[in-house]
């Protein structure tokens, strides 16, 4: 897939969670390798451990680090099962490792449902071998249900009409495509600026059929106790559902010292030649 990937807070990221004796790196969300590369470009001795379950991105990963040889060492699977996957491979601890959340430029440019603008099955899986879709929360999902995802996910105000709209929508036909959901929350949610007005329905059926949140909070609670005394746990999120929970995460570990008091953000030179990275907030600390 010839698709350009630009990491997110690339420097910050690098010069946050890297120490002197930084030894083994663990990226848990490998996708593109654009922090991965970067890093092992720039520390000639860190050896790297990427995860991802996305097969289509780990594949992008293998070949762009394909030049580091024995440094790197790629797995698929799900960051929830962090320690389990390491342990698997005979790694029972590491020294610096970084969260790269949200959705990757290779599932939106993949058709495979997770842009509004895609006419193609309504599907939203990061890893396809799950069982749940977009099309099965979109068309199975009671009212109720959906209400509760739209509002608390999305964090959208006019929910209750959006779950609404939906369910109308469906009695008639089944809702086969991203295309048609975005146009049926379009004609509920009006476009009133630059960002889409299904954009915050499409991010809360995404979170539900990955279950991104509770993926993320069992991912953190077995990244810290895996890091060594003296490592670094970095994170990137991509709306205040997600950093919450690293906040909070961070700030009621007993085994951690927070780095920064508050989020490192991109600048405006950042945010021009990338605009995705304008939500993106670097949370970091520090294992005691």
């Amino acid at each position: 897939m010839d698709v350009i990937h630009t990491p997110v807070l690339l420097e910050e990221v690098t010069a946050n969670i890297i120490k002197d004796d930084t030894e083994l790196l663990v990226d848990a969300t490998v996708g593109g390798a654009g922090h991965s590369y970067h890093i092992l470009e720039k520390h000639r001795d860190i050896r790297l451990i990427g995860i991802d379950m996305d097969e289509v991105a780990l594949e992008v990963a293998r070949e762009k680090l394909s030049g580091f040889k024995e440094r790197v060492r790629l797995i698929r699977g799900n960051f929830k099962d962090l320690k389990g996957l390491l342990q698997g491979h005979g790694i029972y601890g590491f020294d610096a490792i970084i969260f790269d959340l949200g959705i990757s430029t290779f599932q939106i440019m993949g058709r495979r449902g997770f842009s509004f603008h895609d006419d193609v099955f309504m599907d939203m899986r990061m890893d396809i071998r799950e069982k749940t879709t977009g099309y099965d929360v979109v068309n199975f999902y009671d009212f109720k249900r959906l209400l509760s995802i739209i509002r608390d996910y999305g964090e959208e105000r006019k929910a209750h009409k959006i779950a609404k709209a939906i369910v109308e929508a469906r009695k008639i036909k089944p809702i086969n495509t991203s295309y048609e959901l975005g146009h049926i929350v379009s004609r509920v949610k009006r476009k009133t600026g630059k960002i889409h007005p299904a954009t915050k329905t499409f991010q809360a059926i995404r979170i539900e059929v990955n279950r991104e949140l509770e993926n993320l909070r069992e991912g953190l609670l077995g990244a810290i106790e895996m890091l060594n005394k003296g490592g670094r746990i970095g994170v990137i999120s991509f709306h205040s559902l997600e950093d919450r929970i690293v906040k909070n995460t961070f700030k009621d570990s007993p085994s951690l010292v927070v780095i920064t008091k508050k989020p490192i953000t991109p600048g405006r030179e950042e945010i021009a030649r990338n605009p995705n990275a304008r939500s993106a907030k670097l949370r970091v600390a520090e294992k005691l």
